[in-house]
């Protein structure tokens, strides 16, 4: 077999249509463009995206106030350490444990420890992320820090 000798499948190719022909042809006049306009000349029509001269959507978006960095950006309850300084000492810190003590007050996704504050007492820290700063306040102070939790969890969620 060489190059030559290959041919379409059978019933695979049809004919192209004849614009411009006459009634007869089927696709005589105007070639079943419409009237006039823009998109009946030859060489198509607008460049795939163009609005008319208004700003194209692909360029408005990024400046529009609030836009999110990623789509689906995990949400987490923030909590600092300084609000855990009042728990005695051997506490269990969990986001339902705060929730039952009254400091957090609505769940917003998995629990986040931040670093501002000092902490005086050991204490068992259960959440899904915890600041490099405050694991190593939490550590000094004699307690655990056991990360865990989905970290899946968003705000449309």
């Amino acid at each position: 077999m060489r190059l030559k000798d290959i041919r379409p499948q059978p019933g695979s190719t049809r004919r192209r249509r004849r614009l411009g022909r006459g009634i007869a042809a089927g696709q005589g006049a105007s070639c079943g463009k419409g009237m006039r306009g823009q998109k009946a000349r030859k060489g198509g029509g607008p460049r795939p995206g163009f609005e008319g001269g208004q700003t194209p959507l692909y360029r408005r978006l990024p400046k529009l106030k609030h836009f999110p960095r990623y789509v689906r950006r995990p949400q987490y309850t923030l909590i600092n350490l300084r609000a855990l300084a009042k728990l005695p000492a051997g506490s269990e810190v969990s986001l339902e444990s705060l929730m039952e003590l009254g400091i957090v007050t609505t769940n917003d996704g998995p629990l986040k420890i931040l670093g501002d504050g000092e902490v005086g007492v050991p204490l068992t820290i259960r959440a899904a992320a915890i600041t490099p700063s405050a694991r190593a306040k939490v550590e000094a102070a004699g307690g655990r820090v056991e990360i865990g939790g989905s970290r899946a969890a968003s705000a449309g969620s």
